[in-house]
């Protein structure tokens, strides 16, 4: 294998942080000896794959276009190999209450939650549809779209009075919310990489962050999040999340990749909130965290994937 194409940018809200985590996957292919270039996923795309076709493809696209199947699925159409998830297991992960379906199957914790669209609100009354998520939830609840990713359109909800703007917010990135009950806890995140052919729990990244929630702003601005790795959790429970990331990565079918978001409750139950087919890569991202940690480089792992 000589010449890689990495899959940076797109139009979705994460295009910077997919044009960053691209520049660096580049970067340490290229320490490796290897040939390679960032291209968008746009109408050039298609015709460089077919005339010119790379020894591979590394999708480094966040939102819909890089996490939801569907570059994945034309460039299986094309025979190009890529690294990452297929599409039918991409659907599955992007889709956070399809995702959480598919955990409960498996087992898994996940917090208990309702998924509503905005014309559920709009039919029916905002008023009584939110009375009755907060009689069946209570509170704090956690707000999102059901499809995106770096927290954009989520809130925690600690007052019914709330709960209105965090909706508003919600169904500014998306049509459909998932609200699920608060778990309050320590937040970590676990990444399996296939290291050798085999899925291996990287050292679980423990998530401070200064504000309130581990927000776009507490993501990717140096400074506004403290990261432990490893996470600050007994034998006995880094084993339990540890053994929850490599769950769902098999219970979604995924390969090569994945990250596992979770909150470890009062109770030492770990809580899965959702698992990301394609991991940041930037400075502050999770996966090069937990690399550092485990003594290996992005370099190194990148190549090997």
């Amino acid at each position: 294998m000589e010449r890689v194409i990495v899959l940076a940018g797109g139009m979705s809200y994460e295009r910077e942080v997919s044009l960053s985590s691209g520049r660096r996957v580049a970067d340490a292919l290229k320490q490796a000896g290897l040939q390679v270039e960032i291209r968008e996923a746009d109408a050039a795309l298609l015709p460089l794959l077919m005339e010119d076709p790379p020894d591979l493809v590394f999708p480094v696209l966040h939102g819909a276009e890089g996490e939801d199947g569907a570059v994945r699925e034309v460039l299986g159409l094309l025979g190009v190999p890529y690294v990452g998830a297929r599409p039918d297991a991409c659907r599955l992960a992007w889709d956070k209450p399809t995702a959480k379906a598919v955990f409960r199957q498996a087992g898994l914790t996940t917090p208990e939650s309702v998924t509503l669209p905005k014309t559920v609100f709009h039919d029916l009354g905002a008023g009584a549809v939110m009375k009755a998520v907060l009689d069946r939830l209570g509170l704090p609840l956690f707000v999102k779209p059901t499809r995106g990713g770096s927290a954009l359109g989520a809130s925690v909800v600690r007052d019914a009075a709330e709960l209105p703007a965090a909706m508003i917010g919600c169904f500014s990135y998306g049509d459909v919310a998932l609200i699920e009950r608060f778990i309050a806890g320590t937040e970590v995140a676990v990444s399996v990489l296939e290291i050798e052919g085999e899925p291996t729990a990287l050292p679980a990244v423990e998530i401070v962050p200064l504000g309130e929630s581990y927000d776009y702003t507490a993501r990717y601005i140096a400074g506004q999040t403290e990261f432990i790795t490893p996470a600050r959790l007994s034998p006995e429970i880094t084993e339990r999340v540890r053994e929850t990331a490599l769950a769902a990565h098999h219970a979604l079918g995924l390969r090569h990749l994945s990250r596992s978001d979770l909150i470890v409750d009062p109770d030492g139950v770990p809580q899965l909130l959702e698992v990301n087919v394609a991991p940041g890569m930037t400075e502050t991202s999770l996966l090069p965290l937990a690399l550092h940690a485990s003594g290996l480089t992005i370099s190194q792992i990148l190549t090997s994937l």
